[in-house]
């Protein structure tokens, strides 16, 4: 079946209708294209039709570009694929500019034929910039249903028509929240920030989009940019209002950025050119940038990275080859917040839930947190009071174990204590059935060692969420040594019901994300003992893009987990503990009360209502500034080179068996800085042979932890990358 299909009405009404049969979302290839453009000059060709609506077969109206159609142009393309991607991007505004322009008279703007779109669903992308190209945009009354463009999260900008169109329709500064913050919004808000003109009932929509077109006038489909003494909204750059909104605009994407995301940067810079010259020549000028960032290391290693991995491990890229393994009845042991929000995601997702705890009151508690998200909800708009009564009659508090009954999973999430742990292992085994997988939330208790409480260790998982379990979007897959396949299945078949990112990784002390980045906090702890500013410190993690500094996360998390995990750790490692530095600091703190955020002091200080104020003053009184600081770079590389590395070493060891999980895991699991695509990616940016030098360096100033390993020392001195050793992996089942 084609991409798209044209039925030409008795009413004059040619409806282009979207539906690609092979994907859940219709996205654009090369080949819709040309088949788009055809149906489009076919039905402005014929006589007969007045007019054309736009829409899509499916619930939702498109998902946007797919991305493997660039990666495949540009791969095609040999020594020139920025020529190619040019070529391409033009040809995609040649399109939308004819639709827009709907055969009308060049000289008098008349004689076009009008054209609607009727956007069923959710619209992102490359389908939001298709509607701004038509003359009316009308979009069903769906509360679920979301439209913008969201290029910017994944490294590029709107580059078919969407920057230009959409900073013309309302102006620079009212386009930057939809432009550089990706936002997708709701109807009715989409319909205030002009996204679409009319929100419309789901069962009327395409035949209010008819009804338009009928009715349309000449003056209804000239756009405002092709009608003479057209004028900028909000100013043009070179007038004195838009002067000082570029301005700002300047200044804004660089504090939000720090300089490290191109594409904002691009996208401002082809709006700014883009409004001081004709439309067709700023749609040249923003094809001029989109290929830039399209040729962007970065950006290549965002899209890999945020859409093109992620997808494919959402997929089940590495999941075995079983059948469905989908969960019907979830148990949940503990109702803690963990516990609580694992409840919670698991009812949303539509699956049964038995929340269990030691009283009836904490698992009314963790079933109160469910109530209590759903409120919020409520309040937003998001959550009706059906969606609400649903989610919360699928989850059961209780205390009896008997109630397990049935259940296909469970998902243990008690105190981070083996005898606890085990305890409870043994509880749930003896009610549940004898094909139930047990899974264990934890994050750094190993997995063998837990395993040895159950009869059925095949049966035995990890699944370790993280914190907040509602918004973190990657969940760590933990492989014992005996843990069998279908148990991998079942976890993974799991977590794309709760419509999250998995990755599977091998048992080991903190497994995958916790052992990158807890060196990430010590390693600032440890630059404040040896007299680093800890401005400096905090600051060169803010420039390389890392959400929070070293200081801010330990706060964030408490000082006093920091405490637990150090002495846990040195008692496993015995004489080999590398950190007594990082402990002296840190304990010092923990004895000052000093505990983080949840006490109101830190690393940083806060005020009564908690709200962060800056760092701690009396933190020199113990550990002072030296006069000499350390260069940004040295910095910056201490805090990059140690998460790094221990990434590398994690591969190295059969942690990972996967590079992609180990960028994406970066990504979404502790914010590596989301520009360099991951830690692979950003050591395949910087070249083996130079990252496996730096490390030598940086090893001879400070010490072995920065040692090269051997796999980064073999790939350099055979001038490896990683994806072009170990990017190329078969699909499984």
């Amino acid at each position: 079946m084609a991409d798209f299909t044209m039925e030409k009405g008795a009413d004059g009404v040619a409806v282009i209708t979207w539906n690609v049969a092979a994907r859940s979302m219709n996205v654009l290839t090369r080949e819709a294209y040309a088949l788009v453009d055809a149906l489009i000059d076919d039905a402005l060709a014929d006589p007969a039709v007045k007019g054309i609506v736009l829409t899509s077969g499916k619930e939702t109206f498109a998902g946007g570009m797919d991305l493997n159609t660039l990666a495949s142009i540009s791969a095609e393309a040999g020594d020139d694929p920025a020529q190619a991607l040019f070529d391409f991007t033009m040809g995609g505004h040649r399109v939308l500019r004819k639709l827009e322009r709907a055969g009308m008279d060049a000289r008098t703007n008349t004689g076009g034929k009008p054209v609607a779109v009727a956007i069923t669903g959710t619209c992102a992308g490359i389908g939001t910039e298709i509607a701004l190209a038509c003359h009316r945009r009308f979009m069903a009354d769906n509360p679920k249903a979301r439209i913008g463009l969201p290029e910017i999260l994944v490294g590029l900008f709107p580059g078919g028509g969407g920057t230009t169109r959409y900073s013309r329709m309302v102006g620079a500064m009212a386009a930057a929240p939809v432009l550089l913050e990706g936002k997708m919004l709701d109807p009715k808000a989409a319909r205030a920030a002009q996204l679409i003109d009319e929100v419309v009932a789901p069962d009327a929509l395409l035949a209010r989009a008819r009804e338009w077109v009928l009715s349309a006038t000449d003056a209804d489909i000239v756009k405002p940019w092709d009608q003479k003494g057209w004028k900028m909204p909000g100013g043009a750059p070179y007038h004195p209002a838009g002067f000082m909104t570029f301005v700002g605009a300047s200044a804004m994407v660089g504090g939000k950025t720090k300089g490290v995301y191109p594409a904002a940067r691009a996208l401002l810079s082809a709006v700014y050119e883009g409004a001081l010259v004709d439309f067709d020549t700023a749609l040249r000028i923003e094809a001029r940038w989109f290929t830039h960032i399209l040729m962007h290391p970065s950006s290549s290693a965002m899209i890999r990275s945020l859409f093109l991995n992620k997808e494919a491990l959402e997929k089940g890229a590495n999941r075995p080859a079983l059948p469905d393994e989908k969960v019907t009845k979830l148990g949940v042991i503990g109702a803690g917040m963990m516990g609580a929000g694992i409840a919670y995601v698991s009812a949303n997702a539509g699956i049964e839930v038995v929340l269990i705890d030691a009283t009836q009151d904490a698992a009314d508690r963790g079933r109160a947190h469910a109530e209590g998200l759903l409120d919020k909800g409520l309040k937003r708009g998001n959550v009706t009071p059906e969606k609400k009564a649903g989610v919360l009659g699928r989850i059961h508090a209780t205390t009896d174990y008997a109630a397990l009954g049935g259940c296909d999973l469970i998902v243990e999430a008690v105190f981070e204590d083996p005898r606890v742990k085990a305890e409870v292992t043994r509880k749930v085994l003896a009610s549940v059935g004898a094909d139930c997988i047990f899974a264990t939330n934890t994050s750094t208790l190993p997995i063998g060692d837990l395993a040895k409480a159950s009869d059925r260790p095949d049966q035995f998982i990890g699944i370790h969420f993280f914190s907040p379990v509602d918004k973190m979007a990657l969940v760590e897959i933990i492989r014992g040594a005996k843990t069998g396949d279908r148990a991998v299945a079942k976890a993974l078949d799991y977590v794309r019901q709760i419509r999250k990112t998995p990755i599977v990784v091998n048992d080991a002390r903190f497994f995958y994300a916790n052992r990158c980045i807890i060196p990430y906090i010590n390693e600032g702890i440890r630059m404040v003992a040896e007299g680093v500013a800890p401005a400096l410190i905090e600051n060169a993690a803010k420039l390389l893009g890392m959400p929070l500094g070293p200081l801010q996360l330990v706060d964030e998390t408490s000082i006093d987990l920091g405490v637990k995990i150090a002495r846990a750790t040195k008692a496993a490692m015995g004489a080999d503990y590398p950190d007594d530095a990082v402990d002296a600091v840190l304990f010092w703190m923990a004895d000052q009360g000093r505990l983080g955020r949840k006490s109101k002091s830190g690393f940083y200080a806060y005020d009564a209502a908690g709200k962060r104020e800056g760092l701690w003053e009396g933190l020199a009184t113990r550990y002072h500034v030296a006069d000499k600081q350390p260069d940004l770079i040295e910095v910056q590389h201490r805090l990059m080179f140690i998460q790094t590395l221990e990434a590398v070493r994690a591969l190295e060891q059969g942690v990972l068996t996967d590079i992609r999980e180990g960028d994406v895991g970066a990504i979404l699991g502790w914010g590596f800085a989301p520009w360099s695509g991951g830690p692979f990616s950003w050591l395949d940016m910087l070249g083996t042979p130079y990252a496996a030098d730096r490390c030598e360096q940086l090893a001879a100033h400070h010490g072995a932890r920065f040692a090269c390993p051997a796999l980064l020392r073999d790939m350099a001195d055979k001038g490896q990358s990683f994806y072009g050793r170990f990017g190329v992996k078969p699909q499984a089942a």
